[in-house]
């Protein structure tokens, strides 16, 4: 689809007040003002990111009775119960907080659901498991916001619940435990409300004094990058020093995986985690228990962590072989019966789809079509699904004003989840889509490639790559740098490299460039037949064959209008 390119727009006077006072060019400080830096002291912060800024864990509410329930289990020896999520945000939760509370010297038993039988969140089977091991404080990890009937159930048996989730609250109160860590609950002031749940039981670890935190900072990183939280605040803190630790880290189980993964001699970055290592955390809870990425996670053996990294290598193929057929299915089903002039979101159902991948199809179907996508698969008469959005749609939001017709649902505003029975499928799709018509009628429906700056050949070189480095780690609300250049003469005929990659050269007549686009095969015929093209891309370096050269990565082309 062809993306509408929005130049962020400069501001001259305080880009040269932000460039005299850092001392930097005009185009590097242009690129802090289009993250929201706008003063000398916020760059600062912003490009130090030192573990010293983070925040005093017990400015969250509920963190003063959460560390003191739990520094009195611990005192006197009573079992803690941790129930948590199956994707890698879940388990790497339940790797820090249950290491850190044996370390003290808690006694701990820990509960994953089976996202096939069980389903998303907190559930009965996880009080049954905590009443039976005799628990007296219950830890739910990475759920349980909207658990009021479990939390009830634990009250009851005289469990104190602590819920530690990043979710969005209920409109209808919060859960009666103990104590709530959820930045995003309506009467909290903690300074940053976007942590993953990996960064919350860091901030617990934290508050209940542990000897140094920051050796679970590898683990902080794969969460909240996996999780594709915001990389702003004390997420890009704890990004940049966890990548550090990642790439040097001594856990058996972290270092069979990438062994495994062929990636161990490589520098660890964002797009490892998203695209090679969280995949495969991910692909036991999708295809069978979750339960082999936390035992990878925990494990203290080399030999037992290689056996589950190779499992985790061979869930990961089951689960690319099962999306691949869904995605398949649910491409077909669109062009059958999908009216996109009425159709503002995408809702799919059918029977025994594998509930593994729903998400992953349905982020899938709203990237193709630049639509919201629901994507649900039935068992019986219920149906188990996942949402993802688009720009501009906030589908948690959506999905609240469409509750009368759901079971439960649940999630962000890009992605949810939800269950719902047969019956309201038909009318859930016609509320759900009021909502985006409503929503989108003033044409929101295309895709958005923001633009840095314009700039010519001549600025890039590598003191332009080193300054963009400066912003690193990269990722969601922290993108890397998209620049555009037009009039470019196309100097080589274009090549297909790699799978669906497109490959050519290009100069301003100046200088000259190679630029790939990966996935962008598509682009073929427009590139051949074009003496001269307009390109947004980000700066990379080729460092295939051991060239090291400055690379164009391409985001889009267009042919230069004459």
């Amino acid at each position: 689809m062809q993306k509408t390119w929005k130049p962020i727009e400069p501001d001259i006077h305080l880009k040269n007040r932000l460039s005299a006072e850092l001392g930097t060019s005009s185009l590097f400080a242009q690129l802090l003002i289009s993250r929201g830096i706008t003063d000398k002291e916020g760059a600062l912060v912003f490009l130090r990111s030192e573990l010293s800024d983070l925040h005093d864990p017990y400015l969250m509410c509920g963190m003063a009775e959460a560390a003191a329930r739990i520094k009195k289990a611990v005192k006197d020896k009573e079992p803690i119960f941790i129930a948590t999520d199956f994707d890698v945000d879940g388990v790497t939760s339940c790797a820090i907080l249950e290491t850190g509370l044996i370390r003290m010297g808690a006694r701990i038993e820990h509960y994953l659901p089976h996202r096939v039988k069980d389903g998303y969140g907190l559930n009965r089977e996880a009080v049954a498991r905590a009443i039976e091991f005799g628990a007296k404080v219950f830890i739910s990890l990475d759920c349980g916001i909207t658990a009021h009937r479990e939390v009830l159930s634990l009250k009851e048996a005289g469990i104190d619940c602590i819920i530690v989730d990043h979710h969005e609250p209920p409109k209808d109160g919060l859960p009666e435990a103990l104590a709530i860590l959820d930045p995003k609950r309506p009467d909290c002031t903690y300074p940053f409300s976007d942590l993953a749940s990996a960064g919350l039981a860091y901030k617990l670890i934290q508050a209940l004094g542990a000897e140094d935190a920051s050796k679970y900072l590898d683990l902080v990183a794969l969460g909240t990058v996996a999780d594709v939280a915001p990389l702003k605040g004390e997420n890009r803190i704890f990004v940049k020093h966890g990548l550090d630790a990642l790439n040097r880290t001594e856990r058996h189980g972290l270092q069979s995986l990438m062994e495994s993964a062929g990636i161990k001699s490589k520098k660890i970055s964002t797009h490892s985690i998203s695209f090679i290592l969280a995949p495969r955390l991910n692909a036991s809870g999708r295809i069978d228990s979750a339960n082999t990425s936390l035992d990878l996670l925990l494990s203290e053996d080399p030999k037992e962590a290689a056996v589950l990294a190779r499992s985790l290598n061979e869930n990961n193929r089951a689960r690319q072989k099962i999306e691949e057929r869904v995605m398949s299915e649910a491409v077909e089903m669109i062009d059958k019966e999908v009216n996109f002039k009425d159709d503002f979101i995408i809702v799919l159902s059918r029977e025994d789809w594998h509930p593994g991948v729903l998400g992953i199809v349905a982020s899938k179907i709203a990237d193709r079509y630049y639509r919201p996508a629901v994507v649900v698969s039935f068992q019986d008469d219920v149906g188990r699904g996942s949402a993802r959005s688009v720009r501009n749609f906030h589908i948690y939001e959506a999905l609240a004003r469409c509750e009368s017709f759901l079971k439960e649902f649940g999630g962000h505003k890009y992605a949810a989840g939800l269950t719902i029975e047969r019956k309201n499928i038909d009318k859930f799709r016609q509320a759900l889509n009021d909502v985006a018509r409503e929503n989108f009628k003033h044409g929101l429906l295309s895709p958005v490639l923001d633009i840095d700056a314009a700039i010519p050949f001549s600025l890039i070189n590598e003191d332009l790559l080193s300054s963009i480095d400066a912003l690193s780690p990269f990722g969601e609300a922290n993108r890397r740098p998209v620049f555009v250049s037009k009039n470019l003469v196309v100097r080589s005929k274009p090549v297909l490299a790699g799978r669906n990659s497109l490959k050519f050269w290009v100069s301003d007549g100046e200088f000259t460039f190679e630029a790939i686009g990966f996935g962008m095969a598509d682009f073929f015929g427009l590139v051949s037949s074009s003496s001269k093209v307009d390109l947004a891309y980000c700066l990379g370096w080729d460092e295939w064959n051991h060239h090291n050269a400055i690379q164009l990565e391409i985001k889009d082309i267009k042919a230069t209008e004459l």
